[in-house]
């Protein structure tokens, strides 16, 4: 089969890759109707993620057809259902999956002792995502085989298009989660540092969850302007405007009740100098993330508020503001999202109406095409936020 493969940091290829095949009772293979390209797929291509091996085939936003199920598969799955795949591979029995912690599978990491060195505890496996994570083959690919697919395969049983409900496997629910973490009240003013796919869907949460005022900061137009145009916020740029001050401005002083870091590892600076000096850090590994989106979230945040970091990030960071965070009663709170915990509860929103993932799509493409849709992702070039791939 064909399959987008890891080849080296800032290359990829899509490479002919033995098909995949049930290996435990609970595995399902999966034919992929559509996949997508993911911004955190991007700190794999950067080389940002340790433990990667040339020819891992990445991805783990997808969603298809089961077209083999292993004997012990469980919640009425069978050969010909249509289902869409969550990104944390998850057993469903340990203690963390009974508590709705999916991410932090304790059993679905088969390279739990890399990841316990780097980590301290081992995360759940995670499609596409590195040997750190489990080495598991990803979806941007014509076939991938789903372990505990009773758990993580959801099955989509009317006609919505794909397109809508594609991204139940990862950037919906961590968008929601995104802003669930920020436990938002009614009239709580909301600001997100990240205007991509996840930054978009944490905004159309925070309205959903009741904010009156949701603050969107980037340095891309074209992103600013689908964060105003479709998700209904107000915008900053950064390049362009101090975000501090105008943030103060815009709550009389206080600062937003919730601040949300949508961005992680790979931030940028408005800042050359600023921003050369956590490149260089990075460049010699005396830090692995570069998080100027979660200092500045920490900074804005109102006295007693809450900080979300749903970026992802990797490893350590140098400079974190804990003076602030301490001294102003702050509360951080975050995670890989719980993909599983949100799956049904959000397809049920856009089946009310009340969500159209789809107006995030800006790129469609064939599968073959994926290396040029992760060079213009990359780049932000032709306005481009999200790519879908069809195999």
């Amino acid at each position: 089969m064909k399959a987008n493969c890891w080849m080296a940091p800032n290359r990829v290829a899509v490479e002919e890759v033995p098909d995949p095949t049930v290996l435990n009772p609970r595995d399902a293979v999966v034919k992929v109707s559509s996949a997508a390209i993911c911004g955190s797929d991007l700190h794999l291509l950067d080389g940002f993620i340790p433990a990667m091996k040339r020819g891992d085939v990445l991805g783990h936003e997808f969603m298809g057809e089961i077209v083999e199920l292993g004997s012990g598969a469980r919640d009425g799955l069978r050969v010909g259902d249509r289902v869409v795949v969550g990104f944390p591979i998850a057993c469903g029995d340990c203690a963390s999956c009974q508590r709705g912690l999916y991410s932090v599978c304790e059993n679905s990491n088969p390279n739990a002792a890399i990841a316990e060195t780097a980590m301290g505890h081992a995360p759940a496996g995670i499609f596409g995502y590195s040997h750190l994570l489990g080495g598991y083959a990803g979806g941007q690919a014509e076939y991938v085989r789903v372990p505990y697919a009773d758990v993580g395969a959801l099955k989509i049983e009317d006609d919505l298009p794909d397109e809508q409900v594609l991204f139940l496997s990862d950037v919906l629910p961590t968008g929601y989660m995104a802003a669930e973490m920020g436990d938002i009240k009614p009239g709580d003013v909301v600001a997100i540092w990240g205007a991509g796919p996840v930054g978009q869907f944490a905004t159309v949460s925070a309205f959903l969850l009741g904010a009156e005022q949701v603050v969107v900061i980037d340095r891309f137009p074209y992103r600013l302007r689908i964060a105003r145009d479709r998700a209904g916020a107000d915008t900053i740029n950064y390049e362009e405007t101090d975000v501090l001050d105008t943030l103060r401005e815009m709550t009389a002083g206080r600062g937003p009740d919730v601040c949300i870091d949508a961005v992680g590892m790979e931030g940028h600076h408005a800042s050359a100098a600023l921003h050369a000096y956590d490149r260089a850090k990075q460049a010699v590994k005396a830090e692995t993330d570069r998080p100027h989106a979660l200092r500045e979230a920490i900074l804005a945040c109102r006295n007693g508020g809450t900080v979300s970091a749903i970026g992802a990030y990797g490893g350590f960071i140098d400079k974190f503001p804990m003076g602030s965070f301490m001294n102003r009663s702050l509360t951080l709170r975050s995670g890989q999202a719980h993909v599983q915990r949100y799956m049904r509860p959000l397809l049920e929103r856009i089946r009310k109406g009340e969500i159209d993932p789809s107006f995030i799509i800006t790129h469609t493409m064939r599968l073959d095409d994926t290396p040029h849709g992760y060079d213009i992702f990359k780049n932000k070039q032709d306005d481009c936020l999200k790519v879908v791939l069809k195999p």
